[in-house]
């Protein structure tokens, strides 16, 4: 069976990306994860040009690239969002990693929790990769758009310029490209 390579380079380009060195040593793209507290201290780390509307609750541990937009009422938490990217309003995004130039509609939640409690695993072709986290909703790579009110499920990661239509949810490992119509679970 093929080896996987969840490489960061793979989803994102973070030669502008003010927070690149947090990536450094990351071979698969969730391990950044555990590196947020100490990299943050806990706090907002924030680019150049960066607006977040009123009524944002940005919780411990987030890190926003340059000129990334954070509409109204959304929360954000134990998260990185890169460069030029905009979050809709009444989204929920935690223990994600949001690429360059990423697009979410309205109402999207990134579930980050499975509700038996065990660690998150990540679906790729017949395997379970464990990633050892007890919460990590997703991965998005660069240039994706997401349509207004989809669920990403714990452990997704999404390939560069992936399209996920409106009231889709999403799980599973997509390549680059893939446009996702319907329910995947």
């Amino acid at each position: 069976m093929k080896k996987y390579s969840f490489d960061p380079s793979i989803y994102f380009d973070l030669t502008h990306f003010p927070f690149r060195d947090i990536f450094d040593g990351v071979e698969n793209v969730w391990e950044v994860l555990p590196k947020i507290k100490a990299f943050t201290r806990g706090k907002l780390l924030q680019g150049k040009n960066c607006f977040i509307h009123a009524n944002t609750n940005i919780r411990e541990g987030v890190i926003l690239g340059d000129n990334v937009h954070v509409g109204f009422a959304v929360e954000l938490k134990h998260c990185i969002i890169m460069n030029n990217s905009h979050i809709a309003h009444l989204n929920y995004v935690g223990d994600s990693v949001i690429g360059n130039d990423v697009n979410m509609g309205g109402g999207v939640m990134c579930a980050n929790f499975r509700l038996d409690g065990q660690p998150v695993h990540v679906r790729w072709q017949e395997q379970k990769i464990d990633t050892g986290l007890r919460k990590f909703s997703c991965v998005i790579g660069y240039g994706s758009k997401i349509g207004a009110n989809a669920v990403i499920n714990p452990g997704t990661i999404l390939g560069k310029n992936c399209l996920v239509y409106p009231l889709v949810s999403v799980a599973g490992v997509h390549k680059s490209g893939e446009i996702i119509k319907s329910s995947e679970i």
